[in-house]
């Protein structure tokens, strides 16, 4: 034996690296001994085509001989290829495979089954033939490959996040049989584990010395033209990492976890097939490895599995029996957390939890959304309502300016929900398994003390791939070693249970969890939040028209399976990367077809509905105004008329109802409404005035004044002009999309009108308007009609813009003559405050916010309120109100924003605070108009009423069909608590009720929720942001109307 040598860190460091490098002497080292004898394929011909086509028709396509590195494409096609192999009768006893590396994703089918995934990106180049060739194995097979014309990250052109290269080539630069070395590799596993700990303990530990002289003593004895060494190198590793480490060491939860992007840099049907191709991988690991659990989420790709690969679907569903496959989420899709609506989340959940329950068996406990750009503060609340009290996210590492204080804390939501939230400390959902990220994950842990487990989430993802067997190796080897935290393979149901039993002293963080990072994403491709918006309020209107139509018609049949695909579309658009606008042209082209889709069967179902409410009704031929919003309302809407024409009519609708269309003949507005007075002075402006508001507007379109006319309070900032549309310089860091970066802010210019634009357009009585034109850039430009009507409390602003631009941000300011430190947004069921300064760096990481349908100023006695149709990007920045409009990234979507646009916003001053004045309930009626529905037969001469509230801090958000209703007659109703207080509210329906019951999110009956129900009424107590539903079922259908009162 050699004597004992100094050794010299770097040197010995170095040696063992070398030892293992697949590129410094693979002729002489180990690594390249991991392959022995290689075999050509018997065949190789391919079959191209621009479709994705099943496995059945593709197999009966006609081949044509092929061989490695042909070229192949373009981007989006796919190369079908025949493998035929022949194995060596010499390679009997030993482990064979197929080595196949592509730049593009590639499947394997064996025997008609979708088998593995092949993707070299994914670190999956090789698929087992067999782990052992027997005697009386075939040697001859033939196998297909179906290889995606895109890489693992879609197809970019020279950067990941560029536009997709739409002449990309691709091609198969390996295809051979080898003999595959199992011992080889294991030593591999050890020696790359005991460098990582080498490195990542360091030259000041014990154990770091300990591992790298392991590791040399090991590179000493073996010698890799000599397996027979390989034994007692294995020990020496083996002696190592049996070394225990004490009972104090923190524990790593190690889930296989695959995450893959609904849609992204690929299209919606490129995630179908990454499904499968992720998914048969994970299928063998949980073949191979009994302890492995893997974790999966997102409901619709679930659901494309079980229509595509219904074999795979099967293997999942036998695995999940076993507690290997772990659905979690309970969500459709993995969708954005600030921009859908609040019912839209509630149905994420209920299409989620409903679709796990009924394929496997039982609910998802944890809401996992690791990769969405920032949470709401509702979504605790909506969490418990759907059974899920355990949160695991790590999106918020990613923030720009601060560190978020806690990996492991309770939530607490807008209504005073609490979950347990973890996030795992690595800060990352596709770890490798190596030392640096369990060592990362330990040393990084911010509650240390509080908690001692933590999650670490491995498998490649994002484009899917996810974990591979040597992942598995490595973190078995470290499953309990001296020097490193314990790692467990585990799953998330026993991780949470270890962090509740540690939760004594968890911190609790109170309201939104705001990502300081992708703040571009509130405005990215105006058309798709557009398009999101109308159709959440299209199957609103659907759900509640048909339930109505349900409720006073034996005859009619809820489109319960219409509405299902229709509300499946929508969830699938709001996936945090569709809905935010961060995803490739292809993929926002599909999502409009979607809007569209909506939009037309959404169109056809409610003038179904209408037509049912008709039935039976006395009265004229004509028109139905529908009013869908819970509280009665007396507005200036546009009828249609003979020969496609429309007049004006003051309508008054009561709360959830309808009324006849008024006579033409009676279309002026009734006193004391004060009619609307239109002025244009010699100066060119023009002044609106309707005796609840005044507006005046310079000769550009500019408002000079905002004056609420019984107190004669202004709102608009001495010496400021509002409706000044801005534009600022958007060139952010990276994220194009994603990103807008605060020093934009630096570089506003307003954008200057020219005098004498500014047009009279309606003049006045029920409606009066001005517009004008205005030039953005010499590329874009702008028209816009201000429109006020009769009786209104606020003002329309109607915008057209012609968009064509590079990295410029549009926004449209309002400068207040209002001071408060906070400003308030709506959210989801609720509103929250936002500071107004930036005092600190958690204040000016939020100059640019989210809101849904308006933000308000105000100070005691008085504020100003902006409401709008479409958008979503907002910020108050002292007493300036911000709206954003239009941005112009041009990756990966060079087309996004470009065009004509159309949207509305309105302003409105308003006395007290703004749950008084009505602010809430202004921003509603902006963004459910009252609807003029043909009525195919007599129109109903009476105005009817089929819910409403006593007090205004309630709103009746939702009335549909419930989920699972007995001959249909059980309507669920969904509540909330607007104005942030404790109320009593009466709740009164001229439906033919039976019985009322409280029930949760999922619309399970609260044993104890019985509601008693007499005079037409029931009673329902709220606390501030409470969201409540609850169950009406509903007596035989009557044909009288009940006109309604309170």
């Amino acid at each position: 034996m050699a004597a004992p040598a100094l050794k010299h860190w770097r040197a010995t460091l170095e040696r063992v690296e070398k030892f293992v490098s697949p590129r410094y002497f693979a002729d002489c080292n180990l690594r390249g001994r991991l392959l022995g004898d290689t075999c050509p394929l018997a065949a190789l011909s391919s079959f191209l085509t621009p479709d994705r086509l099943p496995y059945p028709e593709a197999v009966r396509q006609h081949f044509r001989p092929a061989q490695v590195g042909d070229s192949f494409g373009p981007t989006w096609w796919t190369c079908w290829f025949r493998v035929e192999l022949t194995i060596p009768e010499a390679w009997v006893g030993q482990e064979v495979h197929l080595l196949w590396e592509s730049d593009g994703e590639g499947l394997v089918w064996r025997d008609g089954q979708p088998v593995q995934g092949l993707t070299k990106e994914g670190e999956k180049t090789s698929y087992i033939l067999t782990d052992k060739l027997e005697e009386g194995d075939p040697r001859s097979l033939t196998l297909y490959v179906e290889v995606a014309c895109n890489g693992l990250l879609g197809a970019g052109k020279e950067s990941m996040i560029a536009a997709p290269d739409p002449e990309k080539m691709f091609q198969v630069s390996r295809a051979e049989l080898a003999v595959f070395y199992r011992d080889v590799h294991s030593l591999l596993v050890d020696l790359e584990l005991l460098l990582g700990i080498a490195k990542g303990l360091g030259e000041d530990n014990q154990r770091s010395f300990q591992a790298l002289y392991t590791a040399n003593q090991m590179v000493n004895v073996c010698d890799p033209a000599q397996p027979e060494t390989f034994p007692v190198a294995q020990a020496l590793a083996s002696r190592f990492f049996g070394q225990r480490g004490g009972e104090s060491q923190h524990t790593i939860h190690a889930v296989g976890h695959c995450h893959i992007d609904t849609a992204w840099l690929w299209p919606f049907k490129e995630t179908v097939r990454k499904c499968a191709r992720s998914w048969t991988t994970a299928v063998q690991l949980m073949e191979q490895n009994p302890d492995f659990v893997f974790a999966c989420s997102q409901a619709q790709q679930l659901e494309w599995v079980k229509s595509h690969y219904p074999g795979l679907h099967a293997r999942l569903q036998e695995f999940a029996c076993r507690g290997q496959f772990v659905p979690v989420g309970g969500t459709w899709v993995e969708m954005d957390g600030n921009l859908p609506s609040g019912e839209a989340m509630v149905r994420q959940f209920l299409q989620g939890q409903n679709f796990f329950l009924q394929e496997f068996g039982k609910m998802c406990s944890e809401f996992w959304l690791p990769d969405t750009f920032g949470y709401s503060a509702q979504l605790p609340q909506i969490m418990r309502g759907c059974g899920i009290t355990r949160f695991l996210s790590q999106k918020l590492s990613w923030s720009l300016v601060n560190s978020f204080p806690h990996h492991t804390f309770f939530w607490e939501g807008l209504d005073g929900s609490r979950v347990l939230a973890h996030f795992p400390p690595g800060d990352s959902y596709g770890m490798q398994g190596n030392v640096e990220e369990v060592l990362k994950t330990m040393v990084k842990n911010r509650d240390k003390g509080r908690t001692n487990h933590s999650a670490f989430l491995f498998g490649f993802g994002d484009g899917g791939g996810g974990p591979t067997q040597t992942m598995v190796d490595r973190l078995k080897r470290l499953h309990n070693t001296d020097g490193l935290p314990r790692v467990q393979l585990s799953s998330p149901g026993r991780l949470f249970t270890a962090l509740e039993g540690d939760s004594g002293q968890l911190c609790t963080w109170v309201g939104e969890l705001f990502l300081e990072l992708h703040q571009g994403t509130y405005t990215t491709h105006a058309q798709i939040k557009k398009g999101n918006r109308e159709c959440e309020r299209i199957l609103h209107d659907v759900e509640l028209l048909s339930s109505l139509a349900l409720a006073r018609g034996a005859q009619f049949l809820y489109p319960a399976a219409q509405l299902q695909d229709l509300w499946r579309l929508l969830l699938l658009n709001q996936f945090h990367d569709v809905v935010t606008g961060s995803c490739i042209q292809l993929v926002a082209e599909e999502a409009m077809c979607h809007y569209e889709d909506i939009r037309s069967r959404g169109n056809t179902l409610l003038s179904a509905a209408a037509a049912a409410l008709c039935m039976g009704e006395p009265g004229p031929e004509g028109l139905l105004i529908v009013n869908t919003l819970p509280w009665e309302r007396t507005e200036v809407l546009a009828l249609p008329r003979s020969g496609g024409a429309h007049s004006l009519a003051l309508v008054t609708v009561p709360s959830m109802g309808y009324a006849p269309a008024p006579a033409p003949t009676s279309l002026q507005p009734v006193q004391p409404q004060q009619p609307v007075f239109v002025v244009q002075e010699t100066d060119g402006s023009v002044t609106l005035d309707n005796g609840i508001i005044r507006v005046r507007l310079d000769p550009t379109g500019c408002l000079t004044s905002l004056v609420l006319v019984a107190s004669g309070r202004e709102a608009i900032a001495e010496g400021a002009v509002g409706n000044q549309f801005v534009l600022f310089d958007d060139v952010p860091l990276y994220w194009d999309a994603w990103d807008v970066m605060d020093y934009h802010l630096e570089t506003r210019k307003p954008v200057l009108g020219q005098a004498g634009t500014l047009a009279v357009g309606a003049e006045g009585g029920m409606r009066g308007s001005a517009w004008f034109l205005l030039q953005i850039s010499p590329n874009s430009r702008l028209s816009q009609e201000v429109v006020l009507d009769v009786g209104c409390p606020y003002v329309r602003f109607h915008t057209e813009v012609h968009w064509h631009e590079a990295h410029k941000f549009l926004k449209v300011e309002f400068p207040a003559r209002v001071r408060s430190p906070q400003a308030t947004y709506e959210v989801q069921f609720g509103h929250l405050q936002r500071p107004t300064h930036h005092n600190t760096s958690w204040d000016w990481a939020r100059f640019e916010v989210w809101a849904h349908r308006w933000m308000d100023l105000s100070e005691h006695g008085f504020g100003l309120a902006l409401l709008n149709d479409c958008k979503y990007g907002a910020s108050v920045r002292g007493s300036v109100l911000s709206l954003s409009l239009l941005r112009a990234p041009k990756a990966p979507d060079a087309s996004a924003d470009m065009g004509r646009q159309e949207f509305t916003y309105a302003l409105m001053p308003h006395k007290g605070s703004l749950q008084d004045a009505g602010v809430i309930r202004a921003a509603y009626s902006l963004n459910f108009p009252l609807l003029a529905l043909p009525a195919p037969g007599p129109a109903p001469a009476a105005a009817w009423s089929a819910f409403s509230l006593s007090s205004p801090a309630v709103v009746l958000e939702t009335v549909k069909q419930a989920e699972s209703s007995p001959q249909g007659r059980t309507l669920v109703l969904r509540l909330y608590e607007a104005h942030g207080s404790h109320v009593d509210c009466w709740l009164r329906t001229s439906l033919p009720v039976q019985e009322a019951v409280l029930c949760d999110l999922l619309e399970r009956r609260d044993p104890a929720g019985h509601l008693p129900f007499r005079d037409a009424r029931l009673k329902l107590t709220f606390s501030p942001f409470q969201v409540q539903s609850l169950l009406l079922v509903l007596g035989p259908a009557r044909t009288e109307t009940l006109p309604l009162g309170l």
